[in-house]
């Protein structure tokens, strides 16, 4: 049966709040968002920088962890990472503009494939949460990247070689309005990875209001 989608749709999941303890001692919070029935597919979502609000409750993963898990069988994993704080709580230690940030991506996916058993696991990060992803999403189980309006604010050129070494797909979801990185520009910086595949998205902005 088909369901009316509103912006405040909270269709029916299985949530379970959960508390994960990274190599170097820091404790993050997080929920897991999963199916009734089996699970087709599944998403960890790295959120974006803490510094300018973003948190596992930004709007996208909220709606994602609120709508996926009944209409298409995806399970959703958001967390805080270090320092940051949602209406879930507050994950300890300090924002670290992604350095120390690598524990928490690190421990997030060893949770999901160790203690989740997911399978067709993909890692979607949005702004800094894309940073996150280039950088430090290195598990080999996961299937590859998904990320929205990616900045690259952080990541070095270096860092985005890395992945031509590895044959999973990234998929780049990039604002035609994008506040740092519009589609021209992100063509030229992701250029160092030739099988990258880049959406350039009409009409939308960095935060996806509206979307």
């Amino acid at each position: 049966m088909s369901q009316t989608v509103r912006p405040s749709s909270v269709f029916d999941a299985t949530r379970t709040p959960f508390h994960l303890l990274t190599e170097d001692g820091v404790d993050l919070i997080g929920e897991v968002a999963a199916p009734l029935g089996a699970s087709k597919g599944a998403i960890l979502c790295l959120h974006p920088l803490p510094t300018a609000g973003g948190m596992m409750d930004s709007h996208l993963y909220k709606k994602a962890a609120n709508r996926l898990p009944a209409m298409a069988d995806i399970t959703v994993v958001r967390f805080n990472t270090r320092g940051t704080t949602s209406d879930a709580g507050t994950s300890t230690g300090n924002f670290d503009n992604g350095k120390s940030e690598r524990f928490d991506v690190e421990a997030m996916l060893r949770y999901c494939f160790d203690t989740l058993k997911l399978e067709n696991l993909w890692v979607t990060g949005w702004s800094f949460g894309t940073d996150l992803a280039l950088q430090h999403a290195k598990d080999p189980r996961h299937k590859g990247l998904i990320l929205l309006s990616p900045p690259l604010r952080t990541t070095t050129d270096e860092q985005l070689k890395y992945w031509n070494l590895d044959p999973r797909p990234i998929t780049a979801l990039v604002p035609e309005y994008d506040d740092f990185l519009q589609p021209a520009a992100a063509r030229e910086r992701f250029s160092i990875i030739p099988s990258l595949k880049i959406i350039a998205v009409d009409d939308a902005k960095h935060l996806w209001i509206g979307e």
